[in-house]
């Protein structure tokens, strides 16, 4: 039930409701951008743009970087493979905007989320960047409350004997740890030493902050 409740291939998924809402947030900053506007989404799809409406518009020219590859579909859309934590390919200041979503967790610990943060400024005027909050009671990628807090050997032990969110049990210890640790959530103090001078929105649920906004515009 959960992992439909945050299904992001779901149109009526709560997980797609907050990114409606993140996209209009993030389509009223930019409204006023010379046309095309030129964006970079550092490890997204062209599925997320389908779904939030803006496949095929003119008016926005995408750059998709993604480390795994991406068959495009529409004509506002190009792929790159590569790893957002190293965007040497584009020269600086290249894109009006870049935009990331729910990635700089995945990409390491805090000196390769640098890495990827550095990149991320070099290569655009503005940034759009959504992680979620470290604090946010519930995991979102392993489903289990509090389970960023719990020791690193005990989340193993969890991923290794059972499902736990979207990820199947795995086949061995040393699976389960790679998993673990390919997980780092970003605390606000953290987010701010990455994208130093940034302004940052909060997104709640129930009252509570479940991630942040990260952005220059």
């Amino acid at each position: 039930m959960l992992t439909k409740l945050f299904d992001n291939s779901q149109p009526a998924s709560l997980s797609n409701r907050f990114r409606r809402k993140r996209t209009g947030v993030f389509l009223k900053m930019i409204s006023d951008l010379p046309k095309p506007v030129k964006i970079l989404d550092a490890g997204g799809t062209e599925l997320y743009w389908q779904m939030m409406g803006l496949a095929g518009k003119e008016e926005f020219q995408f750059t998709l970087v993604n480390t795994e590859r991406i068959n495009t579909t529409f004509p506002n859309f190009r792929f790159v493979e590569a790893d957002s934590r190293n965007l040497s390919m584009f020269s600086d200041k290249e894109f009006d905007i870049v935009f990331s979503n729910s990635v700089i967790e995945h990409v390491g610990g805090f000196e390769e989320q640098k890495k990827m943060a550095n990149e991320i400024m070099r290569a655009g005027k503005m940034y759009f960047v959504q992680t979620p909050n470290y604090y946010f009671p519930f995991e979102p990628h392993f489903m289990f409350p509090f389970f960023q807090f719990l020791p690193v050997s005990l989340k193993i032990f969890l991923v290794s004997k059972f499902n736990m969110g979207w990820y199947k049990k795995s086949t061995s210890k040393k699976e389960a740890e790679i998993i673990v640790k390919s997980i780092n959530l970003l605390k606000k103090k953290e987010l701010m030493r990455l994208f130093p001078g940034s302004g940052i929105i909060k997104e709640r649920f129930l009252f509570l902050v479940k991630s942040y906004i990260i952005y220059i515009i």
